[in-house]
């Protein structure tokens, strides 16, 4: 990810102070999107929207789940979820699973949730995963 690559002594370089101010601006977005995410509201949104198909905790076990021809993702799965970063979680929540390349039988939830909507249930499923023992 560029903010993590990114040095000090590269930013203490930087020629123009338009550049500097706008990698400034954006380390502190990145900082930012998920710093103010509501987990509980994300929870609640989970359990009334992807829970049906996801399971209560995660799993992609959830009633719905039987009907569908591809297991839904398991939220709960550490190697899974730490390969998929927080973009990609947004993008396949808004956009859909067909758009991401995944199944399309995941709705796109873009124009029925809000922005930060999102983020929080991104937050949420990220608490899902348990730690890699």
């Amino acid at each position: 990810m560029f903010a993590t690559e990114l040095t000090l002594f590269e930013l203490s370089q930087a020629k123009n102070g338009a550049l500097r101010i706008l990698i400034v601006a954006g380390v502190l977005l990145l900082c930012y999107s998920n710093a103010y995410a509501d987990i509980e509201q994300g929870k609640r949104i989970y359990r009334e929207n992807c829970a049906p198909c996801h399971g209560e905790a995660g799993k992609g076990d959830g009633v719905g789940a039987r009907s569908l021809p591809v297991r839904p993702a398991d939220h709960t799965n550490p190697a899974a979820m730490t390969s998929r970063t927080d973009a990609f979680l947004r993008d396949v929540i808004a956009k859909g699973g067909k758009a991401m390349g995944l199944s399309s039988f995941m709705p796109a939830w873009q124009g029925i949730f809000k922005d930060k909507e999102i983020e929080d249930l991104v937050a949420y499923i990220r608490s899902l995963a348990l730690p890699a023992k």
